[in-house]
């Protein structure tokens, strides 16, 4: 006998049974507990993320304050807009023995990173936190900034390290050492293809120092930050020399002296608003373009001012920095190395809303020549500004290369290169402006329309030469000047005609050497155009691994 089931779609036809099928057993029950201890483990968590954000002793918190210096996180939040940062790691803890190592594990490791937005655009951080360890950098700790550098590289975003650190953990031997390896190797890898940013709020000693030294920009705070090799009292041990941290690698030393610093500023809350601003000025990375400011300064804007700024006479020294002001947007610009090599200005502004990069000689200083440091400093400038697809603007009235000994032992030609390869390697646009004394070799290397300038102009006031007319007179007629029987006559009447021979203001125009001469007061809209012209340029350099610029 069969008994038909149907099921609503199909019929089955089952065997007789001589009893019912037994009921299945029931589902168990899950474990009245389970929520509760899913509870427990998210508030074990909370507790660790939080024991991780405050971070060590209240007393470590207070002798961090006393220096006059903020908590890791409090500069995160000052850097990032608020809300953003997202963490990456907070749990970590060094596995490192020894020396009593095993017995102090703090989350973190002294290094707080992760990532946020800065004006609503993405940046990496990493940030050493000196109340653990001293900042001084582990394995652990040094992976943690190692993943940090690869994820803003492959993200394609700025990376902005901030430095308070002791140096390599000397209980954890060698693999301290490997880890700043691991950050150089990185920091040369992003280089030119991210912006990458130093913030010096305390110590950075030993090879510490080497990764900001590496990136584009360095910032220093005076009074707390320092950056030296070697310290005072290995100075003093090895050569009797006596002198404090600030002394040997202060702010006011790197900004002045060495180079090292770009900008110091007095505080941390200043220094961070305007790591903040130099962000909103540069592109994410190489690929990009700089952000375009809208700006209500007309193109056309009335440049007369121009006329009184400048003397005729080019033995008058004025300031190169009120003529950039009244050309750019609105006179706003970010001064890059202000007071290191201030013969030369290198500065970030906008024309017409897009940024630009100008180098302009300043003449209130040595007369505006280049010398080793001036030739270093817009070399540098002209490759980064290359690198983030910034246009490069010059402005020149340069007498030449300063003359002396102490130049030509250190090493002047060699440095001086340095600016002629970063301008020849360019391929950004780039438009040149003559306003007096464009002297010898310094013409050349000052972006002249030989060496790949896209448009060069000049003022009517422009010189341009081997060398200034009492020169080239002493030695073209020095025959005559030494036989006339008034020498000084002679020499006057000689400079007189050599500057109407070839040095009037349209004997380069007439030669095809710039594109136009122009009236002063138009400048500001002359470049604007020009700009506006160039900025679809396109230019490939010759296929190589790289070129072997001069060092």
């Amino acid at each position: 006998m069969t008994i038909s089931v149907t099921d609503g779609t199909a019929t089955q036809t089952l065997p007789e049974t001589t009893s019912p099928q037994p009921s299945p057993p029931p589902a168990p029950a899950a474990p009245a507990s389970a929520e509760p201890q899913m509870r427990n483990r998210v508030a074990e968590l909370a507790r660790l993320k939080a024991e991780a954000v405050k971070g060590p002793s209240e007393r470590a918190t207070e002798a961090q304050r006393a220096k006059g210096k903020l908590t890791v996180r409090e500069r995160i939040a000052l850097l990032l807009d608020e809300g953003s940062f997202n963490e990456v790691e907070p749990l970590r803890r060094h596995q490192a023995t020894g020396f009593g190592l095993e017995d102090k594990k703090p989350f973190t490791d002294g290094v707080v990173t992760g990532w946020g937005t800065v004006h609503g655009r993405q940046v990496f951080v990493y940030a050493h936190d000196f109340r653990i360890f001293g900042g001084a950098l582990g394995e652990a700790h040094a992976r943690k900034i190692h993943k940090i550098m690869d994820m803003a590289i492959a993200a394609g975003a700025p990376l902005v390290s901030l430095n308070d650190g002791a140096g390599a953990r000397i209980q954890e031997g060698v693999t301290a050492l490997a880890g700043y390896g691991g950050i150089f190797q990185r920091n040369t890898r992003a280089s030119g293809v991210i912006p990458q940013i130093s913030v010096m709020l305390g110590p950075c000693a030993g090879g510490a120092a080497y990764s900001p030294a590496l990136t584009d920009f360095v910032f220093m705070v005076r009074g707390t930050a320092q950056m030296f090799i070697t310290g005072p009292d290995v100075v003093q041990a090895v050569t009797g020399e006596e002198i404090t941290h600030n002394g040997l690698g202060g702010a006011d030393v790197h900004a002045e002296t060495s180079g090292v610093c770009h900008f110091v500023y007095e505080d941390e809350e200043t220094c961070l608003e305007e790591v903040r601003y130099l962000l909103s000025l540069l592109p994410s990375n190489n690929r990009q373009s700089p952000p375009v400011r809208p700006t209500s300064d007309p193109a056309d804007r009335d440049g007369t001012p121009l006329l009184d700024l400048v003397p005729v006479d080019g033995n008058r020294p004025y300031d190169m920095r009120a003529v950039i002001e009244e050309i750019v947007d609105d006179g706003e610009h970010l001064e890059v190395h202000e007071r290191w090599a201030t013969n030369v200005i290198c500065t970030l502004a906008h024309l017409g809303g897009r940024l630009v990069g100008v180098i302009a000689n300043q003449p209130m200083t040595l007369a505006g020549v280049l010398d080793i440091h001036a030739s270093e400093k817009a070399a540098r400038f002209v490759q980064m500004c290359d690198a983030f697809n910034i246009p490069l603007v010059t402005l020149l009235d340069v007498p030449g290369f300063l003359p002396g000994v102490d130049q030509e032992h250190g090493g002047i030609i060699r440095h001086g290169a340095k600016l002629l390869y970063a301008y020849c390697n360019a391929t950004v646009p780039r438009v040149s402006v003559v306003l007096r004394k464009a002297y010898g070799g310094a013409y050349i290397v000052m972006d002249s329309q030989s060496i790949g300038a896209d448009l060069t102009y000049a003022w009517p006031t422009n010189e341009i030469a081997v060398m200034g007319a009492e020169g080239a007179a002493g030695v073209i007629f020095r025959k005559q000047i030494a036989a006339a029987d008034d020498p000084d006559a002679m020499r006057a009447r000689m400079v007189k005609e050599y500057k109407a021979a070839l040095m009037h203001p349209y004997y380069a125009a007439e030669r095809g050497l710039v594109d136009d001469v122009i009236d002063p007061a138009d400048t500001r809209r002359t470049l604007i155009r020009a700009l506006d012209m160039l900025s679809a340029k396109y230019a490939q350099l010759p296929s190589r691994k790289h070129g072997n610029q001069p060092q």
